[in-house]
């Protein structure tokens, strides 16, 4: 019976730990590869950015960017991400629209003010990211951790304590010489 309280005990624990780490590398992997992360708040590129998409973002000079190219670029205090319809180098800026918006954007963009290109998106994982990143969130993934951490000692525990009973405890023994 303690082998296999031991060994639920080291599985889960060995489980939550693993998800822990999944779910932050999901956050960090795109930032070592260059990319920025944002999560899309608004519907103006539905269909194909649904509210709540996670967008990988990567850097690009301006004028390397083509029509059709989907870019997040900054407008006032926010990140905005559209599609682009045209590029006005010798001007240096770009004329976008949301594809869910009838017209195109009244102000165009000005280089100095695109981000990067939209190179993946993923639906429903900026959801996901918004709750990893507040306080409370960040100390609920600390806690689950520990959790992972405290079963893993727990199963050595109780691996230790079979140990030193001396192979278990006597109904174990007993069932051990039928």
């Amino acid at each position: 019976m303690r082998r296999l309280a031991a060994a639920l005990c080291n599985i889960f624990g060995i489980l939550i730990l693993a998800a822990v780490i999944c779910s932050s590398l999901l956050l960090t992997l795109p930032k070592i590869f260059g990319y920025e992360i944002y999560n899309v708040v608004s519907g103006s590129m539905e269909p194909e950015i649904s509210v709540g998409s996670l967008i990988l973002v990567a850097p690009v000079q301006p004028e390397s960017i083509i029509e059709g190219d989907i870019i997040a670029f900054e407008s006032s205090d926010s990140v905005v991400t559209h599609r682009v319809v045209e590029n006005k180098k010798l001007e240096g800026e770009l004329v976008t629209k949301g594809d869910a918006n009838e017209k195109e954007d009244i102000k165009p963009v000005p280089y100095a003010g695109v981000i990067g290109r939209v190179e993946r998106h993923m639906p429903y994982m900026g959801e996901y990211m918004v709750i990893y990143t507040t306080n409370i969130g960040k100390v609920y993934m600390i806690c689950f951790a520990a959790c992972g951490a405290m079963l893993n000692l727990l199963a050595g525990r109780i691996r230790d304590r079979g140990k030193k009973d001396g192979k278990g405890c006597e109904w174990e023994k007993e069932s051990e010489q039928l």
